[in-house]
């Protein structure tokens, strides 16, 4: 099928995003162009406002909008308490359960040799970086349970625990294969509660 070009170069965009292939960038553009212009113009105003304002914590590289995040800048949360977590979209899951009062540490992805991902692609030094400062006590490998979060979870477990440091790892309440941003609260809860050490 041929499309015009301005609709050709939507669908190629829209193909871009993960998760969205060649029907479903199809539908998303038929939509958008079935849209008022003023609610396109919000949508993309959106997307370019969350370009230019948001950045990485200073401290535990989420999404914030200033130097340190909302997490970061709470004197509540229990210093002595680190979860470390492969994406923002998991501290957000996290944070659904409301229980878990510590802090956190966004790696920015998990390690992946056959796909060319390793330690020095992720936060890793970041993290290290943070505990020279002696205030965590406890870390929680929160990593999805598949091949890329176990064999993290491994490469951090064996990197902190000889400076000290407990280190648990969430329990299996989390399915195999799964993903934290996926999970209910109930077994987010649940796998934090039981959570492990390694």
């Amino acid at each position: 099928m041929t499309f015009a070009r301005p609709l050709a170069e939507l669908i190629a965009e829209l193909e871009k995003l993960p998760g969205v292939g060649p029907k479903s960038a199809q539908r998303l553009a038929y939509h958008l162009l079935r849209t008022p212009e003023h609610d396109c113009e919000k949508l993309a105003a959106s997307i370019l406002a969350a370009k230019r304002k948001l950045r990485f914590c200073v401290d535990c590289q989420d999404i914030s909008e200033h130097e340190l995040c909302e997490v970061c800048r709470d004197p509540r949360r229990d210093r002595s308490l680190l979860c470390v977590v492969a994406e923002p979209k998991d501290v957000a899951a996290m944070e659904r359960i409301h229980e878990y009062k510590g802090r956190y540490h966004v790696l920015h992805g998990l390690l992946s040799p056959m796909d060319g991902v390793g330690p020095e692609a992720l936060r890793v030094k970041e993290l290290l970086n943070r505990l020279a400062d002696d205030v965590v006590h406890e870390i929680i490998l929160a990593t999805n349970p598949t091949i890329e979060g176990d064999a993290t979870a491994l490469y951090l477990a064996k990197l902190l625990k000889p400076i000290g440091l407990k280190v648990t790892r969430l329990a299996h309440g989390m399915p195999v294969g799964g993903e934290l941003d996926y999970a209910d609260s109930a077994t987010l809860l649940s796998a934090l509660e039981y959570r492990r050490e390694l």
